[in-house]
């Protein structure tokens, strides 16, 4: 693989009511279609070669947003699904801090050591993401790669791929339809965009 691009879904109605999705699921607001459009338009300037999504509707419909633009098979993967984040789904952060108080303290200062009931770590997100990415720069050598994910995932894939340890996940911006890309050099990987949105200057 050459190139990765890796974007995050458009607004959904739990963003708009800022709930805790995780894998559970939130349809695209007109918004978040809007913002698919826009971002499908500036995609289609670029040399994508294969687009792969998570399975969660969220980002497979701004996914088949951007494929039908630009003519291309979407896959599906599961690796690309958002954190779980067990008991806090479906909560608001006002709910999360009053009923777990603890767990969202360190959740805001040490993210990496966080411990949700029923959720899922950081490091086994990033450990998913990142096996999904040793296959795809097998399959797709010398190509250029599409990812459409959610924040979290998206945030721990990053830092993985780069090598930055998961305590400064909290230092990373993932908007709504945000667009990152890595480049895959001889000596390493390097990140030359991160969490664009000038696709969305006019919404």
């Amino acid at each position: 693989m050459k190139k990765l691009y890796i974007v995050r879904h458009g607004e959904t109605e739990w963003n708009k009511k800022g709930k805790t999705q995780g894998m559970l699921d939130s349809s695209l607001t007109d918004l978040g279609i809007i913002q698919a459009n826009r971002l499908a338009n500036r995609l289609s300037e670029e040399k994508i070669n294969h687009i792969y999504t998570s399975d969660l509707s969220r980002a497979h419909d701004t996914a088949n947003i951007i494929s039908k633009k630009l003519g291309l098979k979407l896959n599906v993967a599961k690796e690309l699904r958002e954190m779980n984040f067990g008991c806090w789904q479906g909560l608001t952060k006002k709910e999360r801090k009053a009923n777990y108080p603890k767990e969202h303290i360190v959740w805001h200062s040490e993210p990496h050591k966080a411990s949700i009931e029923g959720a899922e770590t950081l490091l086994q997100v990033k450990e998913r993401t990142l096996d999904l990415i040793n296959r795809l720069k097998i399959e797709h050598r010398d190509e250029n790669v599409l990812l459409v994910s959610h924040g979290s995932a998206i945030k721990t894939l990053i830092l993985g791929i780069l090598g930055i340890d998961l305590s400064h996940y909290k230092k990373i911006a993932q908007s709504n339809t945000a667009l990152n890309i890595i480049e895959f050099r001889e000596h390493s990987s390097v990140i030359t965009l991160l969490n664009d949105t000038n696709h969305l200057r006019e919404v």
